[in-house]
């Protein structure tokens, strides 16, 4: 460890002293006048004593010289050592200025900080700058040459194999993943024909090296997890395929990751690595000042992604899942394009989020609530459709787009207390229908769609008195509303609103 590396070190752990020894004194039940004179000198004879046995033992250097695992665990024993000591120290000058709890409660908020900064400096050790393991498997360009906007497969018949393939692209495919993962590439593309790439990169730049528009597959090995700018990679293979071609990658998603973590470390110190890990890698990204910490610490790699994540920002920049397979811990997708790429400049991954809904007069307008999805998560209402069937109340079944928080949040409504926001600014009334997506409001009949978008939308939809189950019977109850709301526009609401209270209350309405 290098000077520089030490005094960091040594004054953070400082620093986390005294902000422990603060803490427990505002704790403690009584004035600070009282406590910091007979305290303040005992306690810097402990900070001191704790300083020097750490360096002496080595104690800030632990990241860099052992394994998380290890550095954790000799931190520990180092602050029981230093524990021991002052123990002996106090009871041999007879102190009774400091109390067991200040002293207790000092130590173990100390011990906890100090195992967060080896975290956090584990990460930094670990995420330093080396060679590219990228791999552009040039042999593999399988185009020959051709500088064409038509497909290879598309100038020869099928039962034509222009050349055998490459006795070593099975072996390279296998030496960058596993037998399993050829296999599923064989069975979802014909690597017969010579129009596709097969690379193993988690940079940009290899994939725009590669022929504009010509491709009709590309195959990457690497895991998204390691790319720093994912959609800007995801957009670049958008331009590379021709209309209709397949990109091939993998994740390890969210969930893998946390079976991965919870497997390779005991028990007890897998629950307190799991949880520095969901602060700096899932918690850090998500608001403005952490997200610089995070990447400073991570440099953008062995990031955390949601399945859900993943497949919106592959819907967000152009494709659409045709097929996925978990192999050997990782996640597999197989995505066709289908158009060129959304371009989102704005994405959202802090707590309150924008929804683009449609409001009155068909104008689209910002829905304000609070997360309860994975980012990217909006772009994939056609996929869920698709795959899942509706349950009672016209929702999704098994969405697993929904985050763990957030399916409390949509319990108890807490989700939709920002939608005041459109409420003040006259965007939403009181009762009405609720704001639909695009893609649910496509789903509706044409005379529900006209009579919906006369109105502005609702806070309390018409959900909560009629109660229906199905999609069609949601329809059904807007409509009811809807004709009487243009009867009688007050009257109407005010009924909705009582009964839909009464309901909440007494029946226990809940909208999923």
């Amino acid at each position: 460890m290098n000077r520089r590396s030490l005094f960091i070190n040594t004054f953070f752990d400082i620093l986390a002293l005294f902000v422990a020894f603060f803490i427990m004194i505002w704790i403690k039940p009584a004035t600070k006048r009282v406590y910091l004179p007979n305290y303040i000198i005992p306690f810097l004879i402990f900070a001191f004593t704790w300083v020097i046995v750490s360096l002496l033992t080595r104690k800030y250097s632990a990241p860099e010289r052992l394994k998380l695992s290890r550095a954790v665990l000799h931190i520990i024993i180092i602050n029981l050592l230093i524990t021991g000591i002052a123990a002996i120290l106090m009871f041999m000058s007879r102190s009774e200025f400091f109390s067991r709890l200040v002293f207790g409660g000092i130590i173990i908020l100390t011990t906890l900080i100090e195992i967060f900064f080896a975290f956090c400096d584990y990460y930094i050790c670990n995420a330093k700058t080396g060679a590219d393991s990228s791999k552009v498997f040039e042999a593999y360009q399988r185009i020959a040459g051709r500088r064409t906007e038509v497909p290879v497969s598309e100038l020869y018949p099928k039962e034509f194999i222009l050349e055998p393939v490459p006795e070593n692209i099975k072996e390279t495919i296998v030496e960058e993943s596993s037998l399993e993962v050829f296999q599923f590439i064989s069975e979802n593309i014909d690597l017969n024909i010579p129009d596709y790439s097969i690379l193993s990169t988690t940079t940009q730049f290899n994939i725009d090296k590669l022929q504009e528009n010509i491709y009709l597959k590309i195959v990457n090995l690497k895991r998204i997890n390691d790319i720093r700018f994912i959609n800007k990679f995801f957009e670049s293979v958008n331009r590379k395929l021709i209309d209709k071609g397949f990109f091939i990658g993998c994740v390890e998603t969210k969930d893998q990751r946390k079976q991965r973590l919870l497997k390779k470390y005991p028990p007890v110190l897998n629950r307190i690595y799991y949880l520095f890990d969901f602060i700096i890698k899932r918690i850090f990204p998500k608001f403005n000042l952490t997200k610089r910490i995070y990447f400073f610490l991570t440099r953008g790699e062995n990031r955390v992604v949601s399945k859900a994540e993943t497949f919106g920002r592959l819907y967000s920049c152009g494709f659409r899942i045709v097929n996925e397979k978990e192999i050997r811990g990782l996640l597999y997708f197989v995505a066709t394009k289908t158009r060129e790429p959304f371009f989102d400049m704005e994405p959202t991954y802090g707590p309150l989020v924008k929804l683009r809904r449609i409001g009155k007069n068909g104008k689209i307008i910002n829905v304000y609530k609070l997360r309860t999805m994975h980012p990217y998560a909006e772009y994939l209402q056609e996929y869920v459709y698709d795959k899942s069937d509706l349950q009672e109340g016209g929702k999704f079944k098994d969405d697993f787009r929904i985050t763990t928080i957030g399916k409390i949040f949509r319990k108890f409504w807490i989700d939709e207390l920002p939608m005041l926001i459109n409420y003040f600014r006259k965007e939403m009334k009181l009762v009405g229908v609720r704001p639909l997506s695009e893609h649910y409001f496509s789903l509706y009949s044409k005379e529900l769609q006209e009579k919906r978008i006369k109105t502005k939308p609702g806070l309390i939809p018409p959900f909560y008195v009629d109660m229906p189950k199905t999609i069609e019977e949601i329809q059904a109850s807007e409509l009811k509303y809807l004709e009487a709301y243009e009867k009688h526009p007050l009257l109407t609401d005010w009924k909705y609103f009582w009964k839909a209270v009464w309901n909440i209350l007494f029946r226990k309405a809940r909208s999923s």
